[in-house]
Formats: structure tokens, C-alpha cells, sequence
């Protein structure tokens, strides 16, 4: 291994968006850790995030942790782990406060107080009417949480890789004992060989053609972890944010409609009151994205169009220049319409996993339906399934989400390395990463990287959408595999080593082609609907045989082999959602 760099820290952290710096700065107070990320850690796609990050803080209303627990089961569609939900919710106060004294710039009451606004699903007394638990700054709140964590871990000396590909875990019997990176800038294999490592390497919205993610989010961590034959959990379970830009599926943010605006159709109508009429355009998103899809398959879109009106325009301008500068600097910039006296043409627009890699309320990943873990292997964020968002998420919860597992995983690390010791390596830990680096480089196929990708997102946008049916995904599936088959004879043009963009791409499809399958696989197999999943051939809720978690693997002689595991449900059993 003479020519592969090799690098020993105690803890390892792949991924710099909020779960990851969180993460990254709990370890990096007592123990030398490096954090591995394929763009500057202030490019993360938690710098997108708007609206705000959830906590029943009580500054503008009566509200408690039990009414965020309960809307955050509601709004799961009773799917999310109850046990982890409660962790959430009473930690939320705490984890703002902290990120307060790091330093995060909330905006303020006229008393000093952080300031909080009404979001989707989000109510008081367990549904009596909206409440205020959204602490924001401004639209940017994603983008002030990234930039404070990424000062605090330089402050307490995190080492950065930055332009970093992770390509491979290096596990062995059950343990983790670091992973194997290229070096996007200068080319070259780097091995890193530490005691713990926490993933936090974000979703996957690129498989779609419609997305608001960023285009790195293209699910690396999730296929590493398939790399080692570990399993995803609730992979089924995709999130369509209503109000995505029309055509660019830019993220115009729910505080948006926090804030007050409405939604209307070509007759100029605020049709939430046929769908939800008790909460309107605050109900929660699965909800407002099927309702603004069924609008278009009707034929209500803005002249006869695939898209809806967002309506600020009864909105004070000083309003929104206060609290949504970048919604309007967005609207006017990629849309060209002017939100003070316009309104905004948007459409739903793929969004968040709330699948991923399952672990446990600690974050360690777990290998089967028994929570057997995995030592030295934790994940947070978007990339992990604790779960707490189940079949939906509801807004701002994915923030507090990131922070609070990130810092739970961090210290769960913490207290995992007193008593873990150093493993050796195996022989040759580069031998996976380098066998894809060398095929990728060398193979000499007709197919192109772009087209395979463009194929996946147009198919996986038309057919495992906001509706689904039977004969959607088993055409997907089958056309998935096709893909799969295609990815086998692709060639690249750039054979250098210097930022090969070309060989980074086409290691991000094989991720998405990977994990498509059991997206597809599994909502395929789910004939039920709950929540972002949504059966046209089986539009109820069937708690009697599908009120489980789905664990799939990707088997190597191809396929999918699945299995389950009950939902832990403590305070409240599941009911109908009525808004």
C-alpha cells in the first residue's frame, strides 16, 4: 500500500452537513477526528434548508412537547418509532438552546425571545388549532445552523478532507474499522483507519428528475452501506414537498405558507378546503402534495398545465422582505415572476427520504429486524431511519432531526470509544475502491453515464411518484433493472486523475441504481397507502398487515429479500388523519 495514503484518526465522520458537523464537533471536543465530505462543507445541502427547525419552546403560545409528539405520530401516519419520537421532542428546547449559545443567529420577538411561525402539521392541544413552534432565521435558517456548526468545528480543530469521495467501509466481523476515499481534487486513494464512524451523508432526491436536493445528494452513504450487506429500512417512503419551483423543483419553503400564502388552481381557487379544510395549506405535505398533483391530473394546473399558484401577493411586502428575502429573490430569479405582485408557479417536487440506513435510538446502524449493530458504525441525518418521521415527515422536523441525532450520535461515539480498542486492518483495505476506480477508468462499453442517469430520473419521477400503482412499479422495477444492466457497459471519456468528474458521476449512478431498486421493490410490495406512499390500487391505510417497517436488502445474485419489524408504539395507537 505504498502508494495509498494512510491516515489514523480516532473518529471519522463522512458527510458535512448538519448531522455530520454536529457530530463531528461532539467528538472533535475530546478525540482526534477527521471529517470526510465530497464538496466544502459549507456547499452541504442542509445550506437549503429554509423555513426553520421545530421545538415547542412556548415563545408565542401555550405549546408542549407532548402536542409535537403527537403531531409528529400523527403526521408519520403512525409509522414513526414512538420511542425515538419522545427522544426527539424533549430534546428539541435543548438542542436550540445550544444551537443559540453556539452562536446561531435566530431571528428575534420584539421581546428578544427566538422568533417561531406556523408550519405544516404542526398544532396545538393535539390538533385544536396551528401552533407557532418553527424557530427560524428568516428563509435561511438551514444556511446559519451549517455555517455556526462548520465555525465550531474548526474552533475545536475537526480535520477536514474536503472534495473527499468516500467508496468504501472497511468492515469485518461486524466491526467498522474506518473506510476508503478518493481524493476528488488530486486523484488518488486515501485509506482511513479509525476506532468509530458516524455517517451522515444526506438523501438521495437525485434518483428524481423533479427535486429540490442539491445535485450531490445522490445517496452515497446508503449505497456503502449496501456495498457491505447491510440492509435500508422504509426505503418505500419518499417525500414530495408541495411547493417546489415549476420545472426547477427549487424549494420555495412552507414558511412560505407559514407566513400565509395561499394555494390556488386555474380557476383561481384555494382548493385545500376540498382536501383539508381544517388546516388548509398548513396540513401536513404528503397531503398538500397529493392534493396539488390531483388538481393537475384534473386538469385544474394554471392553463391546463402541470403546476398550482403560490400566492403571496395579499402578504405585506415588508413581511416578506423580513421573513422570506430569499423566497422572492428565488421566485424572481428562476421563475421570473415578482412575489410581491405575482404569484409563484410551483409544482411537487421530490424531496426527502424518510428511509435510509436503520440504527438505533443511539445511532448505532443495526445489521437485521433484531438490532444486532454493528461496532464503530453510527449514522444520523437524512441518510439514517431512527425511526422518527415513519411515512412522512413533517416540515422543520428535519433539521431538528439532523442536529439531534448528529449530537446523539456524536456522543453515543463518545462513550463507545472508552472501551473500544484499535482492530488492524485487512491485508488490503483498498481492494473494493480500487477494483471500481480501475473498471470505471477502463471499461470500454458504448453506454453514456448521462443518458443511464437521465432515464432513471425521468422513469422514477413518472411511475414511483406522488401516485402509484401496481403496474407502474412493476414496470419500473423492471426498467430499473435494465438500467442496471446498461450501468455494466458504460465508458467515460476523462481518464486522468485530477477532479474526474466524469468517474465521480458515474460512481454516484451506480449508488442510485442500487438503491432505486429497493425503492421501487419495496413500494411495490407495500399495497397499502400511508403516507408519502400512495396507492392508487390500494388507497387505504392497512394497519392490520402493513403497520411494520420494511428492511430490504439487495441480494448479489440479484433481487430484493425483504423483511419487517413491528413499530414501537407507546402513547398513541393509531387513527384515522383528519385535518
Amino acid at each position: 500500500m505504498a502508494d495509498v495514503m494512510l491516515h489514523k484518526f480516532d473518529a471519522v465522520v463522512i458527510g458535512s452537513g448538519l448531522a455530520g458537523l454536529r457530530a463531528a464537533l461532539e467528538l472533535s471536543r475530546r478525540y482526534n477526528t477527521a471529517c470526510i465530505s465530497k464538496v466544502f462543507p459549507t456547499r452541504s445541502h442542509s445550506g437549503a434548508a429554509q423555513g426553520g427547525i421545530a421545538a415547542s419552546l412556548g415563545n408565542l403560545d401555550d405549546d408542549h412537547w407532548e402536542y409535537h409528539m403527537f403531531d409528529t405520530v400523527k403526521g408519520s401516519d403512525y409509522l414513526g418509532d414512538q420511542d425515538a419520537i419522545e427522544i426527539l421532542v424533549r430534546e428539541a428546547p435543548d438542542v436550540v438552546y445550544d444551537l443559540e449559545h453556539l452562536g446561531v443567529p435566530f431571528s428575534r420577538t420584539s421581546n428578544g425571545r427566538i422568533a417561531q411561525r406556523m408550519f405544516g402539521g404542526h398544532t396545538l392541544n393535539h390538533g385544536e388549532k396551528p401552533a407557532l413552534r418553527a424557530c427560524y432565521s428568516m428563509d435561511y435558517t438551514g444556511h446559519v445552523l451549517l455555517h455556526t456548526l462548520y465555525e465550531q468545528c474548526i474552533k475545536h480543530h475537526t480535520r477536514f478532507f474536503s472534495e473527499f469521495q468516500a467508496l468504501a467501509l472497511i468492515i469485518e466481523d461486524d466491526i467498522c474499522k474506518g473506510c476508503v476515499a478518493w481524493d476528488i481534487h488530486s486523484g488518488g486513494l486515501h485509506i482511513f483507519h479509525s476506532r468509530v464512524l458516524v455517517m451522515g451523508t444526506g438523501g438521495y432526491g437525485r434518483a428524481y428528475k423533479i427535486t429540490s436536493n442539491a445535485h450531490a445528494n445522490t445517496g452515497d452513504g446508503l449505497g456503502l452501506v449496501m456495498q457491505q450487506g447491510l440492509p435500508l429500512q422504509d426505503m418505500e417512503f419518499v417525500q414530495f414537498h408541495p411547493t417546489g419551483l415549476w420545472k426547477q423543483g427549487i424549494l420555495v419553503t412552507e414558511g412560505a405558507r407559514g407566513e400565509g400564502a395561499y394555494i390556488k388552481n386555474r380557476h383561481g381557487e384555494r382548493f385545500m378546503s376540498k382536501y383539508t379544510p381544517k388546516l388548509m395549506e398548513l396540513a401536513p405535505r404528503d397531503m398538500v402534495s397529493r392534493s396539488i398533483q390531483q388538481e393537475i391530473d384534473e386538469g385544474n394546473g394554471i392553463d391546463g398545465l402541470d403546476y398550482v399558484h403560490l400566492d403571496l401577493t395579499h402578504i405585506p411586502k415588508a413581511t416578506i422582505i423580513e421573513r422570506l428575502p430569499q423566497i422572492h429573490d428565488l421566485a424572481f430569479n428562476f421563475a421570473g415572476v415578482d412575489c410581491f405582485t405575482q404569484p409563484i408557479p410551483i409544482q411537487p417536487t421530490a424531496h426527502y427520504s424518510m428511509g435510509g440506513i436503520p440504527v438505533d435510538n443511539d445511532c448505532h446502524v443495526v445489521k437485521n429486524a433484531k438490532k444486532v449493530t454493528i461496532q464503530g458504525l453510527y449514522a444520523a441525518g437524512e441518510c439514517s431511519c431512527v425511526s422518527v418521521h415513519g411515512a412522512n415527515r413533517l416540515g422543520t422536523n428535519s433539521l431538528l432531526d439532523a442536529v439531534l441525532f448528529g449530537r446523539r450520535a456524536g456522543r453515543s461515539a463518545l462513550a463507545d470509544l472508552s472501551s473500544i480498542e484499535w482492530n488492524d486492518l485487512p491485508d488490503d483495505p483498498r481492494r473494493f475502491a480500487q477494483a471500481e476506480v480501475d473498471w470505471i477508468l477502463n471499461n470500454r462499453g458504448d453506454q453514456r453515464v448521462a443518458y443511464i442517469k437521465h432515464d432513471l430520473q425521468e422513469s422514477m419521477t413518472k411511475r414511483c411518484g406522488v401516485f402509484r400503482t401496481a403496474k407502474d412499479l412493476t414496470d419500473q422495477l423492471t426498467f430499473v433493472r435494465e438500467l442496471q444492466a446498461r450501468f455494466k457497459n458504460i465508458k467515460i471519456d476523462d481518464k486522468g486523475m485530477i477532479f474526474n468528474t466524469d468517474l465521480m458521476e458515474a460512481i454516484e449512478l451506480g449508488h442510485l441504481l442500487k438503491f432505486a431498486e429497493l425503492i421501487v421493490a419495496g413500494a411495490l410490495g407495500r399495497e397499502e397507502s400511508r403516507g408519502a406512499h400512495y396507492r392508487k390500487d390500494f388507497p387505504k391505510r392497512d394497519d392490520a398487515n402493513w403497520l411494520k417497517h420494511t428492511l430490504a436488502w439487495r441480494k448479489p445474485e440479484g433481487g430484493v429479500e425483504f423483511d419487517w419489524r413491528p413499530v414501537v408504539i407507546t402513547k398513541y395507537e393509531p387513527k384515522e388523519r383528519v385535518y
